[in-house]
């Protein structure tokens, strides 16, 4: 019988490997239009949720006093997600997870002026750091106009509030009702891309899309399970294997090598990133979700 620390591990473990394989199909997609790949996140995505939705709330599950909030929350959502698309395909796997990274970064930054936190000295300077990695990171984008690099940031923004937003939600709604608001959405939104030409999938194709899509849902519900579970302390380091397997698949699959410049930044941006979450644990704070999408 596992601990409740070695199960917020294990839960942890597969959601890095979940998000991780995800990203290896969203990059595969290329071919297929972005539109229709978003489809397939949020219909499939919803599948898992059902699973947990009480016996009780089967028939009113979807009720909500919190719509507006939920809306905010996919609307960030849905704006990070379709960056993150956009550059996972423009972009070596490396490169986008590294930025990624940032995105408590951001969060930090929005909490001062949306929920009216004091930022110490600590975190400031982790702040820093973490801008400096990304502009180590970025810069041979911007050198070549490459405005690609773009986009991880802006899916930092977009992360960075969605993590705002549920922090606000979760007081009241359970997690699997905020997932479903954000898949459906993610499916709703999709269908006015039917027009830009989607392309019929083969049936491995169809497959892999599906997976993704299961993945995606997966991987926020095992990410919540790991913090309800475990001391965050323990788990939360456990996300930078994504920037190993990136590398390592990104190698593998595409001939991808990362820069020294992508590894120093990385680098800074992990080290920032390590400061916020130590600081908001010694000031007892919940700590800012890394990934939710």
């Amino acid at each position: 019988m596992l601990s409740k620390n070695q199960l917020g591990f294990l839960y942890m473990f597969m959601s890095v490997c979940a998000f991780s394989v995800m990203d290896l199909i969203v990059k595969w997609s290329e071919n297929y239009p972005v539109g229709e790949v978003l489809f397939f996140r949020g219909f499939f995505g919803i599948i898992p949720l059902f699973f947990l939705i009480p016996r009780k709330r089967y028939l009113d599950f979807y009720k909500t006093n919190r719509g507006f909030l939920h809306f905010r929350r996919c609307a960030a959502g849905l704006i990070a997600i379709v960056a993150i698309f956009i550059a996972l395909r423009k972009l070596p796997l490396a490169t986008v997870v590294s930025i990624s990274f940032a995105a408590p970064v951001f969060t930090t930054i929005m909490s001062i002026f949306l929920l009216s936190e004091k930022v110490g000295l600590y975190r400031w300077l982790a702040v820093i750091v973490g801008f400096i990695g990304i502009l180590i990171i970025s810069e041979p984008g911007y050198s070549s106009l490459n405005l690609y690099y773009l986009y991880p940031i802006i899916f930092c923004f977009g992360l960075s509030y969605v993590a705002i937003t549920i922090k606000q939600l979760s007081s009241s709604e359970p997690v699997w009702l905020i997932s479903f608001y954000f898949s459906l959405s993610i499916m709703f939104i999709s269908f006015f891309t039917i027009t830009t030409g989607w392309i019929m999938p083969s049936i491995k194709d169809l497959f892999l899309l599906s997976l993704l899509g299961i993945l995606g849902g997966l991987a926020n519900l095992w990410l919540t399970q790991s913090y309800k579970f475990s001391d965050v302390s323990l788990v939360t380091p456990l996300k930078y294997l994504a920037l190993v397997f990136a590398i390592f698949f990104g190698y593998v699959i595409w001939d991808e090598v990362p820069s020294s410049k992508t590894l120093i930044g990385s680098l800074l941006v992990i080290i920032s990133s390590i400061i916020i979450f130590r600081r908001e644990i010694s000031l007892k704070k919940e700590v800012s979700i890394p990934r939710h999408e």
